[in-house]
């Protein structure tokens, strides 16, 4: 599978939520380099994340372009880019952020992607975080 394509399958399985196919897509030494907070290290900590994630929020990602570095043979790593947009909406309060009552919002985003032998090795991923806070709040 090409670096192109395991992304691609990666974020059809989130907008699906379907995580063990989006975890089936990870190393198991996995970094996950969050928009706000420290970094996880390893699919326990991601799976974590994403557990939490679906308790907080029902995300779909829209718009979705993949940009892949041009194949060079022989390279170990691939390195992606990816924007998107997300349409989500608030489920349930996360930690000391604006009060969930159901807010929808959409959000650009984007990720940064590393692929080793067809699994995901890293992702960052950000977003501005005032302007969501902004558009749950209703300002």
């Amino acid at each position: 599978m090409t670096a192109y394509e395991t992304v691609s399958t990666y974020y059809e399985a989130f907008n699906r939520k379907d995580w063990s196919a989006m975890l089936a897509l990870l190393h198991d030494e996995i970094r996950h380099d969050p928009n706000q907070g420290t970094p996880r290290h390893g699919k326990a900590l991601f799976t974590e994340f994403l557990n939490h994630m679906d308790t907080c929020y029902d995300e779909q990602l829209t718009d979705m372009v993949i940009l892949t570095q041009p194949d060079t043979e022989g390279a170990a790593l691939s390195r992606v880019a990816c924007e998107f947009v997300v349409n989500g909406t608030y489920k349930a309060t996360d930690g000391d952020l604006p009060p969930a009552q159901g807010q929808r919002y959409v959000l650009p985003a984007g990720s940064f992607i590393d692929v080793q032998d067809g699994l995901i090795t890293r992702i960052t991923t950000y977003y501005n975080l005032p302007l969501w806070e902004s558009l749950v709040l209703g300002r």
